[in-house]
């Protein structure tokens, strides 16, 4: 049995896999836990994507922490392989797995029976082409009048994922699909454990945390990068950008924060929509106090 846990950025998914895989473990059931967030692959990027300190970890193994370098681009079919190895490797170990993260794409690939198309060298340069030298919008537009449902799923910012999705619809010929589970079968057994809070407390809490992305030195994080080895993935990371930005003297800092936290707020937005449509996931308040004993509850029922 797998346990994932999602939800938008925020919600306190790292703390509940903390406190479950202590609480697994104290009843004898060992349990690891794997990352499914897209940007914590990344090593050096620690303040940032709000990484767990391998002190925080509380001594339990993770996996799929720091396996990237920063100028690598990440990959999705790539990251489906990794973790699905992990997990099986977890399972064979008699552990519970716990994935844990907020990139919808990448924690679909693993619970559902993906399959991801091959891809065209001169294809995807025509289409990078374009995206350089003329933005994401008109890119964005073919694809919603080609797949309306996978623009939705997309959004018209990730240049990277609608130049993807372009391209495996002219490979194909058929839609590319908005990456969401159907009713069909998981992979493996499954648990889905889904986070939750109101607007009115999420809100102000993502803004506190990109606030508090600064004040532990978000700044001085990017300092340390080499910024001349950073890829297109890394260097678009929210928080990352708008630290960039600042650093070179095109955002002053009250802008870059405001910048990120407006990024920030938007994709909670789309990480809700996107978690909401799972099948059979059970929803909880981020903020109950009975929060771990009601998780516990659904895992064992």
């Amino acid at each position: 049995m797998i346990v994932a846990i999602v939800g938008a950025t925020g919600t306190g998914k790292s703390g509940l896999s903390l406190d479950l895989a202590e609480r697994l473990a104290a009843r004898g059931t060992p349990a690891e836990v794997v990352n499914a967030d897209a940007m914590q692959l990344y090593r050096g990027m620690n303040i940032g994507t709000a990484k767990l300190s391998l002190e925080e970890r509380r001594g339990i193994p993770h996996h799929l922490l720091d396996v990237l370098d920063i100028s690598d681009e990440s990959s999705v079919a790539d990251y489906q392989v990794q973790a699905r190895t992990a997990i099986d490797d977890i399972l064979a170990r008699g552990a519970v797995p716990i994935l844990v993260g907020g990139s919808g794409l990448y924690v679909s690939s693993v619970l559902w029976n993906f399959t991801f198309p091959g891809t065209d060298a001169a294809i995807r340069a025509s289409l990078e082409d374009e995206l350089a030298s003329s933005g994401p919008g008109i890119l964005y537009q073919r694809l919603r009048e080609l797949d309306a449902d996978a623009a939705k799923a997309i959004g018209p910012h990730n240049g990277r994922r609608i130049v993807r999705a372009l391209e495996v619809i002219e490979l194909t010929g058929e839609k590319f699909g908005s990456g969401l589970p159907d009713d069909s079968e998981p992979w493996r057994p499954v648990t889905i454990l889904g986070l939750q809070s109101v607007r009115e407390t999420l809100v102000p809490r993502l803004n506190a945390r990109v606030e508090r992305m600064w004040a532990q030195g978000l700044l001085d994080e990017v300092r340390g990068l080499d910024r001349a080895r950073l890829g297109v993935t890394a260097a678009r990371a929210i928080g990352y950008a708008q630290a960039i930005a600042e650093l070179d003297g095109e955002l002053s800092e009250v802008d870059a924060i405001e910048q990120a936290a407006a990024l920030t707020r938007r994709y909670a937005r789309r990480q809700v929509g996107w978690f909401r449509r799972y099948p059979a996931a059970h929803w909880f308040d981020a903020d109950d106090v009975d929060l771990v004993s009601s998780a516990l509850g659904t895992i064992d029922s």
